[in-house]
């Protein structure tokens, strides 16, 4: 897994318990993991398809750095499927780990096409 973001978190990330909000962290999650697809295609025109069940291990506290893991798990005709964990950046404990999420090149009306990639390449 390659940690390539990193974010602190302030309080405008917190929730009403003072901790991170989960819908902040979703959100820079699908930031991320588009990034991560468009490296891996070397495309830009992707849409996110699916993300399977996301699961919150623990909590992030104002102050932490946490850090954003993907990886590369299986490329479609049109997709790639990856995987990701965010951790904390110190104490390298789970915050949030998704076993799947799944991102497609479609072309300018929407309309899947294929990508050409494999994993070995």
């Amino acid at each position: 897994m390659n940690f390539y973001t990193r974010k602190w978190i302030k309080p405008e990330d917190l929730n009403a318990h003072h901790t991170l909000f989960g819908g902040r962290l979703l959100a820079w999650i699908d930031e991320e993991a588009a990034i991560f697809a468009m490296c891996q295609l070397g495309e830009k025109n992707l849409v996110t398809k699916f993300v399977s069940e996301i699961n919150f291990v623990s909590s992030a506290r104002h102050g932490d750095v946490i850090e954003i893991g993907f990886e590369a798990v299986s490329f479609g005709t049109s997709s790639v499927t990856m995987k990701s964990i965010t951790r904390n950046k110190n104490t390298k404990q789970v915050i949030l780990s998704i076993e799947k999420i799944v991102f497609v090149l479609v072309d300018d009306e929407g309309r899947p096409v294929a990508h050409g990639k494999s994993m070995g390449g």
